[in-house]
């Protein structure tokens, strides 16, 4: 006997309109589990991760405005990266495997590195000046064994051109990253933000930080700088990329240092603003911050001055540090001094 035919329900008609519900409940439903990866993932990328340090390390030093991390083995002439002090923490400059600069000194013959971890400043710390933060840094060069090859990151590099000026014997050699020493040059939005800005409202945003510059009060400050890029379309590369591995990984790893700053003491805070940055002050002989101008003209040797384009947000999924140091070498063989005349950052040799 023949077994009847079965006739699939959908193909008639009749059941058409039952079909299509069915169809977009299984889609809402992939809609909604969509939606809700997004949302865990938005509130994973702004609170819950925290910037950890990509290269195991060994801390030499816990000081109170840093702590020093050992990077390698002892022997030579130790490197010393000075790391950004303007809000966000030392993982720049450890940031991800492939992805770091102390990574690319070991791996290229630069067999100790040291890193000065700035810490998150306390309301006992408000009062402490740029004086203070140069006082520890020569701590951890003599900790260091007294002559280090110095690497200024950012905020760091006018500090290590300070201690090469002041200093100069326990300076072996200098590379300036990023470093707004000469913050006349070029135009970009930090500078007309500086020098628009009455010296009032950095005072009030101490002021309303306890005495510190909270970093919360900074990551406002740089996110309205590029409001569409940060309150849209990060939103909307995110919700496309919600599916792709890759991408969320790399989000997660920038936002987990970029979305943690780090508060600064708000005296530390005025003096960079109103004598280094605003240049308000006649450069003194014992006045470090006031003195800063006058630094980016002096020839120290042996020197290698780096001109470094910012890095914008729609670049940060590609974010790359190894050519930080393209050669490593430089750093010991060096000789010519040069005019440290930087602004912003891009990996471009001043010559």
């Amino acid at each position: 006997m023949t077994e009847p035919e079965t006739t699939f329900l959908p193909s008639v008609p009749a059941f058409w309109p039952m079909a299509m519900a069915a169809t977009m409940l299984e889609r809402g439903t992939e809609l909604y589990a969509r939606n809700l990866k997004f949302v865990e993932e938005e509130i994973k990328l702004h609170g819950e991760l925290k910037p950890t340090l990509a290269t195991p390390n060994r801390v030499r030093l816990d000081l109170r405005t840093m702590v020093l991390r050992d990077y390698g083995t002892p022997g030579g002439i130790p490197t010393l990266i000075d790391a950004p002090h303007a809000g966000h923490t030392a993982v720049i400059a450890d940031y991800y495997q492939g992805q770091s600069l102390v990574q690319t000194l070991l791996a290229n013959g630069i067999g100790h590195v040291a890193l000065t971890d700035w810490k998150s400043a306390t309301a006992d710390m408000k009062d402490l000046e740029v004086d203070n933060y140069l006082a520890e840094i020569t701590v951890a060069i003599d900790d260091l064994g007294g002559r280090v090859n110095l690497v200024g990151l950012c905020q760091g590099g006018w500090m290590s051109a300070m201690i090469a000026a002041r200093f100069p014997d326990k300076v072996n050699s200098l590379v300036l990253a990023g470093a707004p020493i000469d913050t006349d040059a070029g135009n970009g939005s930090i500078k007309q933000m500086v020098h628009q800005s009455p010296a009032s409202f950095y005072e009030e945003l101490v002021a309303l930080g306890g005495g510190l510059m909270k970093g919360k009060f900074m990551l406002q400050g740089w996110k309205n700088m590029h409001p569409g890029q940060h309150y849209v379309q990060d939103h909307v590369e995110l919700y496309e990329h919600i599916d792709d591995p890759a991408y969320l990984a790399k989000e997660e790893t920038f936002d987990s240092w970029y979305e943690n700053p780090i508060d600064l003491p708000g005296r530390w805070y005025l003096q960079v603003i109103n004598q280094i940055l605003r240049k308000t002050a006649s450069p003194k002989a014992n006045s470090s911050a006031s003195a800063a101008s006058s630094i980016c003209t002096t020839s120290l040797a042996p020197p290698i001055c780096w001109r470094v384009r910012p890095m914008t947000s729609r670049h940060r999924s590609r974010f790359s540090m190894p050519q930080n140091i393209s050669g490593p070498q430089r750093i010991a063989s060096s000789r010519k001094p040069c005019r440290a005349a930087i602004s912003g950052c891009s990996w471009e040799q001043i010559r």
